[in-house]
């Protein structure tokens, strides 16, 4: 937990969530003061924002926005406390003032990524050792908003750890946070060809290079993010953040199967929704056939797929085998249809499939898209071997191309 800190300090490096210019009611001295709290915030202001900040959440506590910027503000405060007892105190006043705010109907990246980062018990953790001191001491220059220090510390660190990504990460953002980008894009790139699986340097260094205006290159990026950690929300988050400056929507892919699979003993049966065979279009056959490969799997099929496991699970390989099979009786009949001058029109499940299966990207889909714990367990050896197709899946299916006229992200 101990790279919690600056996780979070990082986030506080972002600007204040769209909208909060825009004051509930309260008074016009009221909205003078709220815009001179998010002022100071997106000013990296942080511990001067704070009792502001706790002056408006005095007089307005049900003003959601406010109650953000009190919580983002503290967490910044708590970095500065050496005493440990007395900033997880902090921490955790912090994490209740967000949960406030989530009850009071705000929803953004920035509220769900801290609540997900901050310590229930508030405890960022450290050791004695040289270079868990060394990194408490950066992230206590971070919140001070010393950056020079902050980078002095964390270069301690590597001393003594030179594979620490967090202390590559971090030098990346004390650079960022004092205006170097071109410094800081230097240490992110460190970050990922370091550990390249993890999605923290690629996210940050795609959520710089947007708020620059080079989009297609922070687009590049944040898929990357995605590929590196694709079943934790926040990299989603960050390439939504993306689609955001660039004004653009996300295409995800959706399936939904119409059969489904049911066993008892040695009896196995296949349901297919009722509606799929109106028609001759082909549509109940293939989900006949989806269903019943999804049936051989666990008989049969999977343990001589894994001989190494023991139990049964759904698997990678199981899901593609059945989509794959149902996308090629679907096309085998229509092109049977298609001799007797018969058409048969895919419904909206049926054209996805058989535009994956024309492009050879059903596994990617299945794995970005469709995934159960039982397939996730499969990600980590496809990505190995399959980054490249991957990167090829969210590009072309998922995140339109980046907008080529100029952008400007908001403010």
């Amino acid at each position: 937990m101990r790279r919690a800190q600056a996780l979070l300090s990082f986030l506080l490096l972002l600007p204040f969530p769209a909208g909060a210019m825009q004051a509930p009611a309260g008074g016009a001295d009221y909205a003078v003061k709220r815009r001179e709290a998010i002022e100071l915030w997106n000013q990296h202001k942080e511990l001067e924002a704070l009792p502001v900040f706790e002056d408006l959440a005095a007089q307005n506590p049900k003003d959601a926005q406010v109650l953000l910027g009190l919580a983002t503000a503290l967490v910044s405060k708590a970095a500065t406390i050496e005493d440990e007892a007395a900033s997880a105190k902090v921490r955790i006043r912090a994490r209740g003032l967000l949960l406030q705010a989530k009850e009071l109907g705000l929803k953004n990246a920035l509220l769900e990524n801290l609540l997900e980062l901050l310590p229930p018990d508030g405890i960022v953790h450290y050791s004695e050792k040289p270079a868990d001191q060394a990194m408490r001491a950066a992230e206590a220059a971070f919140g001070r908003r010393d950056f020079d220090e902050a980078v002095r510390q964390y270069s301690k660190v590597l001393e003594y750890e030179p594979k620490n990504y967090s202390a590559v990460l971090y030098v990346g953002d004390s650079y960022f946070a004092e205006g170097n980008f071109d410094k800081a894009g230097e240490w992110y790139e460190r970050a990922t060809k370091l550990e390249p699986n993890r999605e923290t340097a690629w996210r940050y260094w795609s959520d710089m290079l947007a708020k620059q205006g080079d989009l297609v290159k922070a687009r590049e990026l944040a898929i990357q993010a995605i590929i590196a950690d694709p079943y934790n929300q926040i990299p989603w988050r960050g390439l939504q953040q993306w689609a955001t400056y660039a004004k653009v929507q996300l295409t995800p892919v959706v399936i939904h199967p119409k059969a489904s699979v049911s066993a008892k003993g040695n009896n196995v049966t296949i349901n297919v929704d009722p509606s799929q065979f109106s028609g001759d279009n082909g549509n109940g056959a293939a989900w006949i056939a989806y269903g019943g490969v999804r049936a051989l799997w666990p008989r049969e099929k999977f343990s001589k797929q894994f001989p190494n496991e023991k139990d049964y699970r759904h698997s990678l390989a199981e899901e593609s085998d059945a989509l794959t099979t149902a996308a090629k009786v679907w096309s085998e009949l229509a092109e049977s249809n298609q001799k007797k001058d018969k058409t048969a029109a895919p419904d909206e499940d049926i054209g996805s499939l058989l535009k994956l299966y024309r492009a050879s990207m059903i596994e990617p889909y299945v794995l970005l898209n469709a995934a159960d714990k039982g397939i996730a367990q499969d990600y980590e050896g496809y990505r190995e071997k399959n980054r490249d197709k991957l990167e090829k899946y969210l590009s072309e299916f998922i995140v339109p191309p980046a907008p080529t006229r100029s952008v400007r992200p908001p403010q």
